[in-house]
């Protein structure tokens, strides 16, 4: 079957998916409206504390990798970024540090907005008051459904360009329908310049359908999270609308969609996107936790509980027992000099298996724009002397 009847057969299955439901994007505004703001010590208590740590620092990276690649292509050290479904500003910092020129954040639920634009100018005090923090850069903020809504129509400047566009775990809620993504990947990409990024964290569809066919009544998860697949039928699944719900403790329970690939990418062709890789968030932290900087910052960010302890977050022995046997052989060839030794046993980082479990459903994906359909020129690096 070839993409064009795919892409027909899932317009029918997804409308008989939808059929006799109303749609779902006020449900997910409403979802993330009436989250409620947590302070720094409700978070630390959190049973998902380390896990939330470890996403954040996903997403770091992430955005650290991608930054370091436009600047050294295209030497271009001020960068303008499309934040998409920006949510309350969570990753206004990460920009801050990265350098940038000029945020764009735009996402469906206003109250998230308006928190995120809190955030934005409490930062600016702050800037204005540290001299050594660096210029702050400029920004506006957009209330839309990024899945209906065309929002360069929003901007201040209609004819502005981006060098990246983020969309971290949100993308999903466009593949909901065909229209929707086709929609979220206009605003994504339409307005990259040649060389840019589109990059994101997602539910990794392929992870989750091998993790439901193995369940015995459609739904898997543990104390931290779970996953209920909506829909009949596993052995027919739409390429949208292919619903499942999904409950992540004190932070998430709402609808969403499995994302296919294959027709995500066909889709970003339109727009002149080559998808440069999709990895798993397991295979994207062994990439990048030893890395000098980033295993600085993963220290830093809390992204890992130390073991062993006497407050681990897992609930039963269960969580920890490869932990466990990874500690048993570093002790066991414990070579640290004798003074080193003296001040106590190794440590190490983990995730209690509950976590690993939660996380490992995800991956993170990033595109290029390698040509422009309208005016033909085509993408090369600026060591390529530029594009032509």
């Amino acid at each position: 079957m070839d993409q064009t009847e795919k892409m027909e057969k899932s317009e029918d299955a997804s409308e008989q998916a939808a059929s006799g439901e109303k749609d779902l994007s006020e449900t997910v505004a409403k979802h993330y409206n009436e989250l409620k703001e947590t302070g720094l010590e409700m978070r630390t208590q959190s049973r998902i504390f380390y896990l939330r740590n470890f996403n954040n620092w996903i997403k770091s990276a992430l955005i650290g990798e991608t930054v370091k690649k436009l600047q050294s292509e295209s030497n271009k050290q001020s960068l303008v970024v499309l934040d998409l479904c920006s949510g309350k500003g969570g990753d206004l910092l990460k920009w801050r540090k990265a350098g940038i020129s000029k945020l764009v954040c735009a996402d469906i639920a206003g109250t998230s907005v308006e928190q995120c634009e809190v955030r934005y100018r409490e930062m600016m005090g702050r800037g204005h008051q540290d001299r050594q923090s660096g210029g702050m850069f400029t920004a506006e903020f957009i209330t839309a459904d990024c899945t209906k809504v065309r929002i360069r129509e929003k901007y201040q400047d209609a004819s502005m360009k981006f060098d990246l566009c983020s969309c971290q775990f949100s993308f999903h809620y466009c593949f909901e329908s065909l229209a929707q993504a086709k929609m979220m990947l206009k605003n994504a990409c339409e307005c990259l310049n040649l060389g840019g990024y589109f990059i994101g964290t997602t539910p990794n569809s392929l992870e989750i359908m091998k993790r439901l066919r193995s369940s015995e009544n459609k739904s898997f998860g543990n104390d931290v999270y779970r996953v209920t697949y909506e829909l009949d039928d596993l052995d027919t699944v739409p390429l949208f609308g292919a619903k499942y719900n999904f409950h992540l403790e004190g932070v998430v329970d709402c609808p969403e969609f499995l994302v296919y690939f294959p027709m995500l990418e066909k889709l970003a062709e339109d727009y002149g996107m080559k998808l440069l890789y999709r990895k798993s968030f397991a295979e994207f932290f062994s990439e990048n936790a030893e890395k000098g900087e980033y295993r600085g910052l993963l220290n830093r960010m809390q992204g890992l509980e130390t073991y062993p302890s006497d407050n681990l977050m897992g609930k039963v022995p269960e969580d920890y027992t490869e932990t466990e046997q990874t500690y048993q052989e570093i002790l066991a060839h414990d070579d640290r000099p004798e003074h080193v030794r003296q001040r106590g046993p190794p440590k190490v980082g983990t995730l209690s298996k509950s976590e690993w479990e939660a996380t490992t459903i995800y991956c993170v994906f990033a595109f290029q724009k390698v040509s422009d359909k309208a005016t033909g020129r085509t993408w090369k690096p600026h060591s390529q002397e530029g594009d032509t």
